[in-house]
């Protein structure tokens, strides 16, 4: 299963990751905003917003290039591991 992590905290990447491959995820996570960021998405199992660390612009971004019918789109307002954790646990299991 694929994950995109959007927003969150720079300090936390590593930390998002090792959460992800303990639930056997492979994860993508943008904390800035990057010039071909809407390129390297593809198309996800699921989305993870963090709306309180990320712009608008961000957001739209990713929202435009992910197809709402095969990804699942969680918006978070808490960029904790703790919040990740939750949200990977009712998805994956």
């Amino acid at each position: 299963m694929s994950v995109v992590i959007i927003g969150g905290h720079d300090r936390m990447v590593s930390q998002y990751k090792k959460i992800c491959r303990s639930y056997r995820c492979k994860a993508k996570v943008f904390t800035q905003m990057s010039a071909s960021m809407d390129k390297q998405i593809g198309s996800p199992d699921i989305l993870v917003l963090f709306t309180s660390t990320v712009s608008h612009k961000m957001i739209r971004c990713a929202l435009e290039e992910v197809d709402e019918k095969r990804t699942d789109i969680v918006r978070c307002h808490t960029s904790s591991g703790t919040a990740l954790m939750e949200i990977l646990e009712k998805r994956c299991g």
